[in-house]
Formats: C-alpha cells, structure tokens, sequence
C-alpha cells in the first residue's frame, strides 16, 4: 500500500498519522500551486493531467475502501463521499465537454466557472480537514477512556 493510500485509510497508520499526512499533503499541494502560476501552458497542461489522474486514482481507492476503511465508515461519511463522487464526475464532464471552447465570453465564463468550483473543493476540503480533526480528537478520547474502564476492572 503506498503512502497516499496509508495516509486515508490504510489499517498500517493511526488516524493521527494520517492526519499529519493529511498536512503535509496540504503543504505540497500549497507549493504545486504556487510553481504552476510560473509556468508556460504547456507545463500547466501537464501538471493539470497529473493532479487530474492521481485524484481519479485516489478516488477509486477511497470508493473501493482501501484498507476496509469504507467498511468501518458511517453511512453519512459514505453519502458524503458518493455526493462528492458525483460533484467530480459533473466537473470533469464539463471540463471535458468545453476543452474546445474559442470564443473569449465563453472561455471568461468557463474560467471563471472553474475558479468556482476551485474555491468550493478548497472549502470542503477545510470542512473535510476539520471533521477529519475532530474525529482523531474524539478517537484518541474514546481509546483512552476505553484503557481506563479497562484498567479499573
């Protein structure tokens, strides 16, 4: 299991772990945008493809619960998930569908389209990172009272 797929829901790694990973990952990513606003569109396409493929291949492990972890998962964590499955499958159709757009109103439109849906996947994955808190707060909590009821016995 490589490191992407530890750091959500592999059984190898604690949730605490998979929450520093889950900051460090942010702080890649914070510096992958801020290499990409200097490069030429050649370079920007490619890194486009890239981050494209490796969330495609990320959400299919989280969709086939890699790790069990969809077994273990609350049915509002996966109606989550499928609503966000769904929300990515719309984007990219139109990504896809307006590749070949020319005219200037429509590009300006589709740009901006797309900040849009940026700055909305950059919000729920705040919520997402501060859900993702609370529960291996709440965890580590749980684990400890459960040590301590043991130990009393």
């Amino acid at each position: 299991m490589d490191d992407n797929a530890k750091a959500t829901g592999g059984s190898d790694v604690s949730a605490s772990e998979q929450l520093d990973k889950l900051a460090d990952r942010a702080k890649q990513s914070e510096e992958n945008i801020a290499h990409a606003k200097e490069e030429g569109q050649a370079e920007l396409r490619a890194r486009v493809q890239q981050a494209r493929e490796s969330s495609e291949k990320h959400a299919a492990e989280l969709k086939s619960g890699v790790g069990g972890a969809k077994a273990k998962a609350s049915k509002w964590w996966t109606d989550v998930q499928d609503d966000w499955n769904k929300h990515i499958d719309k984007i990219r159709k139109d990504v896809d569908n307006r590749k070949e757009e020319h005219d200037v109103k429509r590009a300006e439109h589709h740009a901006e389209h797309r900040e849009d849906d940026a700055e909305a996947a950059v919000a729920f994955a705040y919520a997402a990172f501060e859900e993702a808190e609370y529960a291996v707060l709440d965890a580590i909590l749980a684990r400890e009272e459960a040590d301590q009821l043991a130990t009393a016995r």
